[in-house]
């Protein structure tokens, strides 16, 4: 078996596992009753889903079609998503739209401030890198109970961005109400859990990575 697949493969593995797992638990990362209480056609007609300063991995797509994840940079669900997540950006970033929604959980100590450390780098024009930072690094500060925030401005320090403009937006309350605000559509959404993804409005709850690819290769109408 050739290297990559056998990557892949082992990629899909603790995928599935991971989120089976928290469904199974009913742990605070379980996205299994998202969307209570919220049709899915309402979420395809609501303002709340994409807002129009949402933030993007990569470009806009040449389709309609998008992707919404509401994640949790502390979440061992989320980071197991990530290199899916980014397989499907390879081979579908073209055509497909990748939004990106905050959503820390109270649950995770330092879920919030990972998160302001993200908006506050993308503020300076690198959100994906710093978005790649902490899940890249999640292992090394995921479930501390201490804050991290010297540790995500030494991130911020290595991607080379303005530290003093970094710290101010990252104290800021504007950043604050902004991760705020991504939780409180979340939530008005019927979000739970973490990851939760919405495809073109609708809930979406992959069993495995190949429903995740049908899905979108549905959507695209391929």
């Amino acid at each position: 078996m050739k290297p990559q697949l056998k990557a892949t493969l082992l990629v899909a593995a603790v995928f599935v596992a991971v989120v089976a797992g928290l469904l199974v638990a009913g742990g605070s990362d379980d996205p299994a009753d998202a969307g209570a209480g919220t049709g899915t056609g309402g979420a395809a007609a609501d303002s709340r889903l994409v807002r129009d300063d949402s933030r993007l991995l990569g470009e806009r797509g040449s389709s309609d079609v998008e992707l919404v994840e509401f994640l949790d940079f502390e979440c061992e669900a989320c980071g197991a998503a990530y290199p899916v997540v980014e397989d499907l950006r390879e081979r579908y970033g073209d055509r497909v739209t990748f939004v990106v929604r905050y959503f820390p959980l109270p649950g995770h100590f330092n879920a919030d401030r990972a998160a302001r450390a993200v908006e506050s780098a993308a503020r300076q024009g690198r959100f994906e890198e710093m978005y790649r930072k902490m899940y890249d690094t999640q292992a090394a500060w995921g479930e501390q109970r201490v804050p991290l925030d010297d540790l995500f401005r030494d991130y911020a320090e290595e991607l080379g961005l303005d530290l003093a403009r970094y710290d101010a937006d990252y104290a800021s309350d504007e950043v604050a109400s902004r991760v705020r605000r991504d939780v409180d559509d979340g939530m008005a959404l019927g979000v739970q859990g973490t990851p939760t993804f919405f495809l073109d409005g609708e809930l979406l709850q992959p069993a495995s990575v190949a429903d995740f690819e049908r899905a979108l290769v549905d959507a695209l109408g391929e």
